[in-house]
């Protein structure tokens, strides 16, 4: 099932399985922003990434001394558990609440919201966590929207560029084969706001990046006029990533990153993790305007 909202800007469309943000086309002029999940090469639109983020090493954690094998990037993907709470004409609201199923895997209690509002052309995504639990709770949460590109007929994906609101001297931190964190990095910008695309740029996975300045990012052509502009005020993280020679690229605003290759699988030490107090709520939002 697919629901939608729209304004006289855009129209939204919100997968009900696992609310992956499934198309973001202008009213203006009928372009499509979003990837298409062609599952010959990438089979996702926009995941979202809760309660962990990346790899685990040897696909477990443990959480107070036992064994859990959370999914990777979490189980809100392709969740079909995930209800419809509130519909408006450009408001869209889901919950999921912790289960006998999640407990299983994941032993907090747990409520998470997540909406997607329509204001002019930008598009604010909403994370809620509450604690239902007697004790602190732990999470990481993020997202991983894929975007089309190129955008427009006749332009190439080497006619696109990242570029960020300040410049940066910044570099990513390098994954191992199997994706998992390492103590390597590798040089990406130096005093410079701009990352050109090209089909080699993800070779060794994703651009990871912490610690930037910039708040706002921009996926730009040098051959057209629109603009998609992707901020992540609430997010400590920011990864890069498309498959090589796809048509997309991810944006994506992380609290929390993947397992380290030294770790010794303990949830709680992981980097970036979110503590959460008893009978307390967490809220990260971002948002994404496109200008056409």
């Amino acid at each position: 099932m697919i629901h939608s909202i729209s304004n006289k800007h855009l129209r939204i469309e919100v997968l009900a399985r696992g609310v992956e943000i499934s198309s973001i086309k202008s009213q203006k002029t009928g372009k499509e922003y979003m990837w298409n999940a062609n599952p010959d090469i990438w089979g996702s639109y926009a995941p979202v990434l809760f309660p962990a983020i990346g790899s685990f090493k040897n696909n477990e954690c443990t959480i107070g001394g036992k064994s859990y094998k959370i999914p990777k990037h979490g189980f809100i993907r392709n969740n079909e558990a995930i209800k419809l709470v509130s519909q408006e004409e450009d408001k869209l609201e889901f919950q999921l609440d912790y289960s006998e199923q999640s407990l299983a895997i994941y032993p907090y209690k747990f409520s998470f919201r997540i909406s997607f509002q329509l204001e002019g052309n930008t598009l604010t995504v909403s994370h809620l966590v509450s604690n239902k639990d007697s004790k602190t709770i732990h999470f990481s949460l993020g997202a991983h929207p894929g975007f089309k590109c190129p955008i427009n007929e006749g332009e190439v994906y080497e006619d696109y560029y990242i570029e960020f609101e300040e410049k940066e001297t910044i570099a990513s931190t390098l994954l191992s084969s199997n994706g998992l964190i390492t103590d390597q990095s590798r040089p990406i910008l130096t005093d410079y706001n701009i990352i050109p695309l090209h089909q080699d740029l993800f070779k060794d996975d994703a651009l990871i990046f912490k610690d930037l300045r910039s708040r706002k990012v921009y996926l730009k052509s040098r051959k057209s006029s629109q603009v998609l502009k992707l901020s992540f005020e609430d997010f400590d993280y920011l990864g890069l990533w498309a498959k090589p020679n796809a048509p997309f690229v991810c944006i994506e605003p992380w609290l929390g990153i993947a397992d380290h290759e030294n770790t010794d699988g303990d949830f709680l030490k992981k980097d970036g993790i979110i503590s959460l107090p008893e009978a307390q709520v967490y809220e990260a939002k971002y948002e994404i305007e496109i200008e056409d």
